[in-house]
């Protein structure tokens, strides 16, 4: 259960983050935490693909918000 509850707010502060570095405002509680999970997901992989480990928490974040960034800036491509 305390893993869950760290995992989504690592979401939520990795999409917060990355929406902040994107746009420079939020999206909301709930889209962030999409954007983060998400973003976890796409940065995990491509970390794995680089042989990059994560380790720890911070580690997590930060993967999260290099995937959540580059999400965001696939999406504003395509519009």
């Amino acid at each position: 259960m305390q893993g869950l509850i760290i995992g989504i707010v690592t979401g939520i502060l990795a999409g917060f983050i990355a929406s902040k570095l994107q746009s420079g405002t939020g999206k909301g509680l709930l889209l962030d935490l999409f954007l983060g999970i998400i973003g976890g997901m796409f940065g995990g992989w491509l970390f794995g693909l680089l042989g990059i480990a994560i380790t720890d928490w911070l580690g997590e974040l930060i993967c999260a918000v290099v995937g959540a960034v580059i999400i965001l800036w696939i999406v504003s491509k395509l519009k």
